[in-house]
């Protein structure tokens, strides 16, 4: 299997597939959100008006041609004014796509601009956000408006008050890893705000992050690929895409892990989509150097740290779901010892400082020599396991254990378990 890269379909292909995982995703409804491209030719495809995004195929989607005359079975999205209007003021711009995914929504109805230096690589894809005012869905005023505060450059994404966001792109990939990354932002930013303030990082220490990614790495060439190894890639492709689908990892941001042979392992590569990664996407790493012509994961130092220092650890997963980013960005402790069964499989889970990963990674890496589970600070969260999917569980008791702790503080103080009630859980389930 070839990776699928939506940017080589046709239009018409590439609308569908990301509709449907925008609406898979619950970032829409049946009859919500509007995406289109802009052909080099001038005409615009575009999805339909009121028709369900959940059973759209590609004959349902619409093209509007340069002279004005409408091709296909339905009528254009109501919002296609404004999708018009934004490719007239931003000509490098060739995708939009618009939604009203929950968070984002939430901003637009506070009338408020969200921050994106949560994390670095957020910044980096979504930038400064532009704001338009209101105006009445489908009119010209509303693409007028848009189309606006469009013209300032800066911008490729706006929060639209009281309606939801519009995003461009240089192509559909481009434009939809922008709305996800946007998303994520909000929904982080939301529910770092339940349980205590919201951390920011400042230019300097983004500015710091992005100069620590490593660009010289030596690689080697005699590249051996035994059936143990493409077994290793299987696996770690299937884990990634189940990370996906539950909204553990999204497609700007997660890398995996697995130890191969001795200190050997295999890593995610980097600038793939995690949605699209297939096994042959997947480096191996050898003696600390990487299998040739590709472009390893930026943490692939501290990983191979991690294995040398660990012995007892296989595999690595480190990624950014939502509610333990929302800890790791309030700087809220993951306080494990709530849940018994989140205590018996985690214990307990430290935050480590922005910065450590790159600056210190002996002493990171040191870390999980008793720490399962580690968050970062405004980067990422770390979670090890002796199998890949006893990782993958693990993430995934940690994210549903961190939602249940955003949930609990609306509702009243945290109140864990005593030292006693603990003992019993080592005791009677013989943790070390």
């Amino acid at each position: 299997m070839k990776q699928l890269d939506v940017n080589l379909m046709h239009p018409v292909e590439q609308i569908n597939v990301i509709i449907g995982r925008i609406y898979r995703s619950g970032m829409t409804t049946t009859s919500g959100g509007n995406i289109s491209i802009r052909d080099h030719n001038g005409d615009i495809w575009i999805t339909p008006s009121g028709v369900d995004k959940g059973n759209l195929t590609t004959k349902d989607i619409m093209c509007v041609k340069k002279d004005g005359s409408v091709i296909g079975l339905h009528k254009p999205s109501s919002e296609y004014p404004f999708h018009k209007a934004i490719y007239e003021a931003r000509p490098e711009l060739t995708s939009i796509i618009h939604a009203h995914p929950p968070a984002l929504v939430a901003f637009s109805i506070a009338r408020k601009v969200p921050d994106t230096k949560i994390v670095p690589q957020a910044h980096n894809i979504c930038g400064d956000i532009g704001f338009a005012p209101y105006g009445t869905p489908g009119s010209e005023d509303l693409g007028q408006k848009i189309a606006q505060v469009f013209q300032d450059s800066r911008y490729k994404a706006v929060i639209m008050e009281n309606h939801g966001v519009v995003l461009g792109g240089t192509d559909m990939m481009d434009a939809y890893q922008r709305f996800e990354t946007l998303e994520f932002c909000c929904r982080t930013i939301v529910n770092a705000g339940r349980l205590g303030n919201v951390n920011y990082l400042s230019d300097e220490q983004i500015s710091k992050y992005i100069h620590h990614i490593p660009k010289n790495i030596s690689h080697f060439m005699d590249i051996d690929h035994p059936s143990d190894e493409r077994a290793l890639r299987t696996d770690m492709v299937n884990i990634i895409r189940r990370a996906c689908d539950q909204g553990l990892m999204i497609s700007t941001y997660g890398t995996v892990s697995v130890r191969w042979r001795g200190n050997d392992f295999l890593i995610t590569p980097r600038d793939v989509a995690r949605w699209d990664i297939m096994p042959s996407d997947i480096v191996q790493i050898k003696n600390g150097m990487s299998e040739a012509g590709k472009t390893p994961s930026r943490s692939v130092a501290l990983h191979q740290r991690i294995y040398q220092f660990n012995p007892h650890i296989n595999s690595i997963i480190c990624t950014q779901s939502v509610n333990l980013m929302a800890h790791a960005v309030s700087g809220t402790k993951f306080d494990v010892r709530t849940i018994p069964e989140s205590w018996i499989f985690l214990q307990d889970a430290p935050s480590c400082p922005f910065g450590l990963t790159y600056e210190n990674i002996d002493e990171t890496a040191k870390l999980f020599n008793h720490n399962r589970v580690i968050l970062v600070k405004n980067d990422c969260i770390f979670v090890t396991g002796d199998k890949l999917l006893n990782t993958f569980d693990y993430l995934e008791v940690a994210e549903f254990s961190a939602n249940s702790l955003v949930m609990a503080s609306a509702i009243g103080e945290l109140r864990p378990m005593g030292d006693k009630e603990i003992e019993d859980l080592r005791v009677a389930f013989n943790v070390k």
